[in-house]
């Protein structure tokens, strides 16, 4: 179970680099449109999953900035919110490498945003909670993409395994 976690991490820089790099592609109005995902816009959606991964990284690790806001804006510009994203994919990838299981079975308390009281829950399966939310919200990212008359992703993580995740398909 040691390694799952690791892999997680590889493959969500994975499938972000994907997703950027199709960003990349967009003017600036279409990164911006209200395509109703549940941040708006491919803007809007990309900021909320670098804000959640901050908030989650700030609960596990106590260090780090994390936003007060799930909404929160870090980057206005698609420029400046890839060398976030990266940076924090690299973090988020150099922290699960350091778990170990005993780690992995402790608990996490933690204080929700939008309610207010802490929360106990043991590490292993509230990590498996911010890997499943990224690939959540990267399928709306997707979706926005598609809406504006992009081509589809493929962001399956079976693909990864295949192609540049070999190394965990063992």
């Amino acid at each position: 179970m040691l390694d799952h976690y690791p892999m997680f991490a590889d493959y969500n820089r994975w499938a972000n680099r994907r997703l950027y790099a199709a960003a990349t592609e967009l003017s600036d109005a279409e990164f911006r449109q209200n395509k109703g995902a549940f941040f708006g816009s491919l803007h809007g959606t990309l900021n909320h999953l670098l804000a959640a991964d901050r908030i989650w990284m700030k609960r596990f690790t106590k260090e780090g900035e994390a936003p007060s806001t799930l909404d929160a804006i870090l980057h206005d510009d698609l420029a400046s919110l890839t060398a976030a994203r990266e940076a924090e994919d690299e973090r988020i990838i150099a922290w699960m490498d350091s778990l170990d299981e005993t780690r992995l079975a402790a608990t996490v308390t933690y204080s929700r945003l939008s309610v207010p009281g802490e929360i106990t829950q043991r590490l292993g399966p509230t990590l498996s909670h911010v890997f499943n939310h990224q690939t959540h919200h990267r399928g709306q990212a997707h979706a926005t993409l598609t809406a504006l008359g992009r081509p589809s992703l493929t962001l399956d993580l079976v693909f990864f395994l295949r192609t540049d995740g070999e190394k965990w398909a063992d």
